[in-house]
């Protein structure tokens, strides 16, 4: 059996002190870099591993950060997963990553599980059906800083990285108004998360500011699925009066909606205008492309994990929480622009 590479052979091979080598591989800026240069390139000629195992017992660290996404297959949650692993890449720190599958059960059995594998912070996005936080009670009891981020409950412990969820709902509604529709429908998913309540919210509220009634059954509340969005979109082009505006809580289930309404023949945004939420990729490769609210995933990724990073490095204390709002913004594209295309087809009836 081969003996593994010790930071002791190194320094005997250098004839360099055990305290230099140790440093040098490190990163230590007090080793000159010539000498660094040389330790590095002599420690990968023999192979050297860094037993990480005992300096985590050493220093009762792991030096892994864990982080739970409700999904995997969103260009949101990419991007947030992008900016994640920008701010990381440049420390000691690993990222073992968990997918709920929109699941509390697998959210509670990751939560868990990565509890017992000692991380040394958390960053999560809850699941679609996630009803009470409990399973994240163990990490405060145990001073492990926890960060959510995008889906959240706003009245509990831990740091949350969000948008103006409410004011992204009223801006988006309000443009609808706008552009002269009236009977706005409304697509989302579980009121119970915060993401869908405040748009919601802010949908209501865009209503009763400009004097038009809320009607329940333009409200749709869904699992935003493939199916439910056809669905949803046979059930409006049944309607009478037929709704002239939707806002729909992302952008996979607008362009769904938006392709289903256009193969029962209705026009868009002559008879129905639409507009979206995150600024999915989806959202520029429909036809006609979707308005949208610009949901910045890097930027809540880059955020959040700078937040759990200063609570790490103790530059902000752990127990402190706070609420950090992201900047959003309507990006307005063709499937809105009702009076433009009026303009543009005076003969058209809207």
């Amino acid at each position: 059996m081969v003996k593994d590479v010790t930071i002791y052979d190194l320094a005997k091979d250098l004839g360099l002190s055990v305290a230099t080598v140790s440093r040098a591989l490190k990163n230590d800026p007090s080793v000159k870099p010539t000498t660094k240069h040389l330790i590095i390139e002599h420690a990968e000629k023999r192979g050297y591993q860094s037993n990480y195992f005992a300096r985590s017992l050493r220093q009762k660290k792991t030096y892994t950060i864990g982080v739970i996404m409700h999904e995997l297959n969103s260009h949101f949650m990419v991007s947030v997963l992008a900016g994640i692993e920008k701010v990381f890449s440049n420390t000691t720190y690993d990222i073992i990553i968990a997918h709920s599958a929109e699941s509390e059960k697998k959210e509670k059995a990751n939560a868990n599980n990565l509890f017992h594998k000692r991380i040394d912070g958390l960053l999560a996005s809850l699941a679609f059906d996630t009803k009470d936080l409990d399973h994240f009670e163990q990490y405060f009891n145990k001073n492990v800083p926890v960060v959510y981020f995008d889906r959240v409950e706003e009245n509990t412990k831990g740091t949350k990285v969000i948008i103006d969820n409410f004011k992204a709902g009223l801006t988006a509604t309000n443009h609808l108004i706008q552009q002269g529709c009236k009977r706005i429908a409304h697509v989302t998913g579980s009121l119970t998360r915060n993401v869908y309540k405040n748009r919601y919210e802010g949908y209501v509220a865009s209503l009763k500011m400009n004097k038009i009634p809320v009607y329940e059954k333009y409200i749709f509340i869904s699992d935003l699925q493939k199916e439910s969005c056809v669905d949803i979109a046979k059930t409006i082009s049944n309607m009478k009066p037929m709704p002239d505006g939707i806002f729909i809580t992302n952008d996979i289930s607008a362009a769904i909606i938006a392709q289903s309404l256009k193969e029962l023949k209705i026009k868009i945004p002559e008879k129905i205008a639409i507009v979206g939420f995150n600024n999915d990729i989806v959202s520029t490769l429909v036809e006609p492309k979707i308005s949208t609210i610009n949901y910045p995933g890097i930027i809540i990724g880059e955020k959040a994990a700078k937040c759990l990073l200063n609570k790490l490095t103790n530059e902000e204390d752990n127990t402190v929480n706070k609420t950090i709002i992201i900047d959003s913004a309507l990006i307005i594209r063709e499937s809105s622009q009702k009076i433009n295309f009026k303009q543009e087809n005076p003969h058209v009836q809207g």
